[in-house]
């Protein structure tokens, strides 16, 4: 087959390599993502550090779809804080 042969198999090696350096760039990114989430739930007390508004009943101060950073505090609830509920299981 010569120089062909020698043509397929350097492409063959080619495309391995690109998808063997796409999986781990993939791989580096969820981990990334993962090390972010554990450190924001150490720094901010909360098992959810970020949350999405899913409803329209915390309008007007926040709007359905706004992204929320949550902090966990000791201190007691005061008068224009904003409550999160962990809802465990919903109703269909």
């Amino acid at each position: 087959m010569g120089w062909i042969g020698d043509t397929v198999d350097s492409i063959k090696s080619i495309q391995v390599r690109q998808l063997l350096t796409q999986g781990v760039s993939l791989g580096m990114i969820v981990t990334s993502a993962l090390i972010i989430w554990k450190a924001l739930m150490c720094f901010t007390g909360s098992e959810s550090p970020v949350v999405v508004v899913l409803s329209g009943s915390m309008e007007p101060g926040f709007k359905r779809g706004d992204i929320l950073f949550l902090h966990m505090s000791n201190d007691p609830i005061r008068t224009g804080e904003i409550v999160v509920f962990n809802v465990d299981v919903r109703s269909s």
